[in-house]
């Protein structure tokens, strides 16, 4: 799939004169969201090994990123828990610095991780951030889905992508790329095998030649888009192959030095509605399921709206990902789903071309690693 920027109408952002904060900014693509969560929850049993002293400083560390964020939630998230069901999380990122400044940005990257510790796996699901979407509160009637957050905060994100796809959000994290970076690096670089040979920023690679990124070339790594063949879904994967690698360096973290390093890099750079005890929880009843990781992507076509480039999944591709998410938190099949949720049936000057999914890992089913 091609860059969908150079189609991109100059008048996107500057025509909604009534909110400030659609000032179009300089695209920074990161991933890796996955990653921190997990290793957050490794580095929170960690500190119990390291003694109360450390125990204690992750807990006040976690206590200052809880933000509830008026999150209107589907199910009873504590029940589950207790029960030890299935749970999503709905991970988001963004790059404006702290998190907390005026300038909320737009999060280039969105995916819901449903974790199944019967199953022992965590499922990832892509979303465009280009994906077409109604954003509720908002004065247009169709928005791309990375700009639910700066619209609304995460209430609004995460009721966007429920919208979308019918599935419970259980609870939500929203990362500061910077932040991963220095999580990169606390643990000190990880090594990937390149599917391409490119040169991006500090990322110079090699097709199969392994190489070890430290956190700049990682980030560097996991941005580059526009030569792949693949586009955007491309750089998905080598997000996931960034993704895989942190975890598995994390794990084998012993230096109380790193674990300490790690804690600093969250400062400002982390915000979710889990508590520290549902990190305890998740960490001591759902820990299994971070050995497995399984992913796929919500796949869209091509489309020029109003001048504007989208990506906008037909009705049976958001029926068949919200199948999967569904089946994964073992719940039954949705049948509220209509392309009303993405406006594919009220444009007449509506002109899609469906993007290629060979190789993708898409709606035809979840791939591991």
């Amino acid at each position: 799939m091609s860059s969908n920027n150079s189609n991109q109408n100059p008048g996107e952002y500057s025509r909604r004169s009534d909110t400030q904060h659609f000032k179009q900014r300089p695209k920074k693509h990161h991933g890796l969201l996955w990653s921190l969560l997990i290793v957050v929850l490794i580095i929170v049993t960690g500190g119990i090994a390291y003694g109360y002293h450390m125990y204690n400083t992750a807990k006040t560390t976690f206590n200052k990123t809880y933000d509830a964020g008026n999150v209107k939630k589907l199910r009873n998230v504590s029940t589950v828990l207790k029960n030890g069901k299935p749970f999503s999380i709905l991970l988001m990122g963004t790059d404006t610095g702290a998190l907390g400044r005026h300038d909320t940005g737009r999060t280039d990257t969105m995916i819901i991780a449903t974790v199944n510790p019967q199953k022992k796996t965590a499922y990832l699901t892509s979303i465009p951030r280009d994906t077409r979407v109604q954003v509720s509160g908002d004065s247009q009637p169709y928005e791309k889905i990375n700009a639910a957050y700066t619209i609304g905060g995460a209430s609004t994100a995460v009721s966007a992508v429920q919208t979308l796809l019918d599935v419970p959000i259980d609870f939500y994290a929203i990362v500061n790329m910077g932040g991963l970076e220095k999580m990169v690096n606390a643990v000190g670089g990880v090594t990937v095998n390149p599917t391409l040979t490119f040169k991006y920023g500090a990322a110079d690679v090699t097709k199969g030649k392994k190489v070890t990124l430290n956190g700049k070339q990682a980030l560097d790594y996991s941005r580059m888009r526009e030569e792949d063949p693949l586009g955007d879904y491309g750089r998905q994967k080598q997000q996931r192959q960034i993704i895989q690698k942190l975890v598995i360096k994390a794990m084998g973290i012993s230096s109380l030095t790193r674990y300490k390093t790690i804690l600093t890099s969250l400062n400002g750079n982390l915000k979710t509605d889990m508590t520290f005890n549902d990190m305890i929880t998740i960490r001591s009843r759902y820990g299994d399921a971070t050995h497995h990781i399984k992913s796929e992507t919500l796949q869209g076509q091509n489309a020029m709206i109003d001048g504007i480039s989208y990506q906008v999944p037909t009705l049976n591709e958001l029926q068949k990902v919200s199948d999967h998410i569904r089946t994964t938190l073992d719940l039954k099949k949705s049948t509220k789903l209509t392309s009303s949720s993405t406006g594919t049936g009220d444009d007449s000057n509506y002109t899609g071309s469906s993007t290629d999914t060979t190789s993708q890992g898409g709606s035809n089913g979840y791939t591991g690693y």
